[in-house]
């Protein structure tokens, strides 16, 4: 096993842990309610906004005990997101992380509750204690968070994503989309992790600009592997892209230049890490987003 690898299953585990203290025990009423939230949550994944968040911690020597607090938040978020995408009224899948969809399982009501209520919670995990070296900074935090699921970032890009099914986008309207749909929680995890230790501007604006490129290209790929991979493989329906007539940097590009898109980003987000320190991590993650099969 490599360095990297015993890395990403240690955070992964802990994150397993923090996210099971966070969520709601079963035997709390509504206990269903609380059932569903942890089916959506636990137990899958692979938890690439939280390791993008440990990562960017270790170049601000954020204490990773305060970290895992902003992971989890980002991560419950991105929960709530599946959660609703997955439903009839959305992308209408019954598969997600090699199990029946949360409204399949359960059903649409309790669907959409457990989005609401994962996306109260994400705030309250971001919150509930001092993450960052000052009240300021965690405040700028929650606002980033927000900014990022909101209408200008991750809920705006998926309302794009919807409004063009059937259209034809070139490229710059399909970045567009994607640096909100998908780029936007991604940016988030990198600076949330940044700001749980003490990064000074030009960090900042360096990690900012390392998110943006690699969150392009977690999207990039996720539209090459939607049209290569078997279901088995990704967990989720193969091939939903192009059975719903969607918009993907396959369709537009095909698949060899998506690809060799996806490595530009990947060149363009580690020259952004020339100046900081301690960014091991952030460049191995950059190579398992891109070169990732899954």
């Amino acid at each position: 096993m490599s360095e990297f690898t015993a890395w990403v299953q240690g955070c992964q585990s802990r994150m397993e842990a923090v996210l099971a203290e966070v969520l709601p025990p079963v035997h709390i009423a509504p206990q269903r309610l609380h059932e569903a939230m942890r089916y959506a949550v636990l137990g899958g994944g692979k938890r690439v906004r939280p390791l993008l968040a440990f990562a960017a911690g270790e170049v601000t020597g954020a204490s990773p005990e305060r970290v895992q607090f902003a992971a989890a938040a980002v991560e419950l978020i991105h929960a709530y997101s599946l959660v609703h995408d997955d439903m009839p009224a959305m992308d209408d899948d019954a598969l997600r992380r090699g199990k029946p969809t949360v409204h399949v399982e359960f059903d649409e009501a309790t669907a959409l509750l457990v989005g609401d209520a994962l996306q109260s919670l994400a705030f309250d995990a971001l919150a509930a204690q001092p993450l960052a070296n000052d009240p300021a900074a965690q405040l700028k935090m929650v606002h980033l968070l927000a900014q990022a699921a909101g209408s200008r970032g991750m809920a705006g890009g998926q309302a794009i994503d919807l409004a063009s099914v059937g259209k034809s986008l070139d490229l710059a309207e399909l970045e567009f989309m994607h640096i909100h749909k998908t780029g936007a929680l991604i940016r988030a995890s990198v600076l949330l992790g940044a700001h749980c230790g003490s990064p000074d501007e030009a960090t900042l604006a360096a990690l900012d600009h390392y998110a943006k490129c690699i969150g392009l290209a977690f999207q990039v790929v996720d539209d090459v592997l939607d049209a290569e991979a078997p279901t088995a493989t990704l967990g989720k329906t193969a091939g939903k892209d192009a059975a719903h007539n969607k918009p993907t940097y396959v369709s537009l590009l095909g698949a060899a230049e998506a690809r060799a898109f996806a490595h530009s980003l990947r060149k363009d987000a580690l020259d952004a890490l020339v100046p900081l320190p301690r960014v091991q991590r952030l460049r191995e993650l950059a190579d398992f987003v891109v070169e990732r099969t899954f």
